[in-house]
């Protein structure tokens, strides 16, 4: 039973979530609401294509809010000056960013630790500067209007539409990490998240590995980006590149549990609620940013894994017969265990004879 009920009921939660997703758009009161919703899967969508890097490999990238932009203003540059239709340059797009992301990340994957954090947060301001000095191409400090795709519609069901194109994106998002998870793949990045240094002297390619994750990440994250600026329609270089964004996908994936496939969901669902109720609250003032960020600090002193590290936690606290995984094992337990075995295999059917070589004191010792 307790097996059945380990397979079953991470399912069932999946199922409940994914229903409560697609039901809030009929159960939401008014339009604001609604494109709340909206910006909150879109939050989703980055951290779990944040994750990616993040989750797998250990390194914490600020410069993600970077790639977003990357694949708004690649969108409706695409869509207002080669005249594309919108979702054919959504698609480019973030191939366009995805190749990009090969030299950036040949270079920024060079270094660890802080020093990549420093570099990720370069990436950020050198594009703000960029975008903002190149007026004739982006707009400059005038931003770019976007066309939207659907101009028929009413902004009700516009903002019906998006949500279910994000929630759609977020689910491809969330088996793909999934996926990577599983796969030989993803336990070399595991690898080198745990030891860099020892990963490679194993044989792994390391750079190969993190540079494929890099890369694989900015194409969600363009495709994210890209999505808003046809849902908003405007696009402002300093909101588009901002270190904030990249701070926030990083609390949402650390609140959340930044190593499990539903954390980043989680921690966007919860920070991204907070941050638009806060803004209705304070209005433009910087005391949502204030209001925020004790939330999160009351929720990590309690949760310092994360919420669904610490919910694990209280589960198999409650249940202190299930038998715990290889994975979830310390050393200590594994090499008790192995002890246990031995004494087991050699008091058998013919009693507590010891082994060639052993004396009878070894064995019981």
């Amino acid at each position: 039973m307790p097996n059945v009920s380990r397979r079953w009921f991470p399912l069932g939660a999946v199922a409940v979530l994914a229903a409560a997703i697609l039901a809030f758009p009929s159960l939401a009161p008014n339009p604001y609401i609604l494109s709340s919703g909206v910006v909150v899967l879109n939050y989703a969508v980055l951290a779990t294509s944040w994750n990616f890097v993040g989750g797998f490999t250990g390194y914490i990238s600020l410069g993600h809010g970077a790639l977003a932009g990357l694949g708004g203003y690649a969108t409706g540059l695409l869509v207002t000056r080669a005249d594309l239709p919108s979702f054919v340059a959504l698609l480019v797009a973030a191939l366009l960013v995805a190749a990009l992301a090969v030299p950036l990340g040949l270079a920024a994957l060079r270094v660890r630790g802080a020093s990549f954090v420093i570099v990720s947060i370069a990436l950020v301001l050198i594009l703000l500067l960029v975008f903002q000095s190149w007026a004739s191409l982006t707009g400059g400090s005038r931003g770019l209007v976007v066309p939207r795709p659907f101009p028929g519609l009413l902004r009700p069901e516009h903002h019906r539409v998006f949500f279910y194109l994000y929630a759609a994106l977020l689910a491809v998002a969330v088996l793909t990490w999934w996926l990577l998870d599983r796969s030989r793949f993803g336990l070399g990045l595991k690898a080198i998240r745990e030891d860099e240094d020892k990963a490679e002297a194993l044989g792994t390619p390391t750079y190969a590995y993190k540079l494929i994750v890099f890369v694989l990440s900015a194409a969600f994250t363009a495709l994210s980006g890209g999505l808003y600026a046809l849902w908003f329609g405007d696009l402002d270089p300093v909101f588009q590149f901002s270190v904030l964004t990249g701070s926030y996908l990083v609390l949402m994936a650390l609140l959340g549990g930044v190593r499990t496939l539903f954390g980043p969901l989680v921690g966007a669902l919860i920070v991204g609620t907070a941050l638009e109720y806060f803004k209705t609250e304070f209005g433009s003032t910087p005391l949502h940013l204030v209001a925020t960020g004790v939330l999160l600090a009351v929720v990590v002193l309690v949760m310092p894994d994360g919420v669904l590290p610490a919910i694990a936690a209280g589960w198999r606290r409650l249940r202190p017969g299930e038998q715990s995984s290889i994975r979830e094992m310390t050393a200590a337990d594994l090499a008790e265990q192995r002890h246990r075995s031995r004494h087991d295999d050699r008091s058998g059917p013919q009693g507590d004879r010891p082994a060639a070589g052993e004396t009878r004191e070894e064995v019981h010792g």
